[in-house]
């Protein structure tokens, strides 16, 4: 008889990293032939721009949610309940309380982290006094070891298990013949939020042109409340890159699959992050990928050879590191047939998927 596990977490919409994950796991035929699941969706937003907003019809999906798992866990009684929270602000306060009524029904918890957050709200004490509530009996997944100093005042490590995300492989093969072009390509895919990176990404490429270097790039990812197409369009007017930087909007399934096989490098200058699967994206689509030394990514990309890791928020050695592999051709070949390797070797969803289902079935079986 397989063992029953609750799963509480994100799915898309809207579409983000642990909604992405999520999805996976509901659909992996590996793991629910493993485990006897049941999925409760933890999302409460619509849309990217519905995150962080108050609204009736919230509070309201949140009331159902709450009940739906005291129903849950009453009548599927499981071994083990999987939940997804969120580690900071009024996204933590709400698990908070998911978290805490699954623990009146006495059952095991383990919680997998697909952001951070904890090491900057602990120096409060209203968040200190729930973290240490929150973190009290439970063991935690994390996507990457360097990501510990994030809890390591609430979790010992014994209590801690390390599971890299993976994604699939696309639908259709890659063509990339289209890598060798005379301009160099660039390539930005993310939500339009500022802690991406993406304004510190317009000042590098302001520099470059300054320098008279060559390129193009696009920038992929949908609208928010912090930045739509207008703002974004305005910011390139700006910095008078509108003949080379181009907004496109939002990308999925071929799509998006051409704009990586366009490509030849990917950057990703991100503020504030975990794990982006958007790298794993690019390095199965053979791209030499420049990002920050941020969360997990310097587990993701090895500097040098795969890419590069620079510091947050510095055009200035973005704009660099971005010349160099404009300058080397052959250079960004060798480290996009490197990063392959490395996504072959390590992020595949199937490695995603056995590391998964090891990390759960240690804990159901840890007495």
């Amino acid at each position: 008889m397989k063992p029953s596990i609750l799963c509480i977490l994100h799915l898309p919409p809207p579409i983000h990293g642990a909604a992405v994950i999520g999805q996976y796991l509901h659909d992996s035929k590996s793991f629910n032939d493993t485990f006897d699941c049941h999925f409760i969706n933890l999302t409460t937003a619509d849309s990217l721009q519905d995150i962080g907003k108050g609204s009736f019809r919230k509070l309201w999906t949140y009331a159902k949610l709450l009940f739906n798992i005291a129903k849950s866990t009453k009548r599927y009684r499981p071994k083990l309940v999987y939940i997804t929270p969120n580690t900071k602000g009024i996204g933590f306060y709400k698990d908070f309380i998911v978290i805490q009524l699954v623990k009146l029904s006495r059952r095991k918890i383990i919680v997998h982290f697909h952001n951070k957050g904890v090491e900057e709200r602990q120096g409060k004490a209203f968040d200190n006094f729930l973290y240490k509530r929150f973190f009290n009996g439970i063991k935690v997944i994390l996507l990457a070891k360097s990501l510990f100093q994030d809890i390591k005042k609430y979790v010992p490590m014994e209590d801690v298990y390390i599971c890299p995300n993976g994604i699939a492989s696309p639908l259709d093969e890659v063509n990339i013949s289209q890598h060798h072009t005379n301009t160099p390509k660039l390539l930005f895919l993310s939500n339009l939020l500022i802690a991406k990176g993406v304004f510190t990404l317009l000042d590098a490429l302001k520099k470059l042109k300054d320098c008279n270097c060559h390129f193009t790039c696009n920038l992929i990812g949908g609208e928010t409340t912090e930045i739509n197409s207008e703002k974004i369009n305005q910011e390139i007017l700006s910095r008078g890159l509108n003949h080379n930087v181009f907004y496109k909007g939002s990308k999925y399934g071929k799509d998006k699959e051409e704009e990586f096989a366009a490509a030849n490098i990917f950057v990703f200058p991100t503020h504030s992050d975990c794990f982006p699967l958007v790298l794993l994206e690019a390095m199965q689509h053979k791209l030499p990928c420049i990002s920050t030394i941020e969360g997990g990514i310097p587990n993701i990309i090895d500097d040098g050879k795969t890419g590069f890791v620079v510091l947050k928020k510095d055009p200035d050695v973005l704009a660099n590191k971005i010349k160099y592999l404009l300058d080397h051709p052959e250079e960004r070949r060798i480290m996009g047939e490197n990063g392959y390797k490395k996504y072959e070797q390590q992020f595949t969803l199937s490695h995603f998927e056995n590391n998964i289902i090891r990390c759960l079935t240690k804990e159901l079986f840890n007495n």
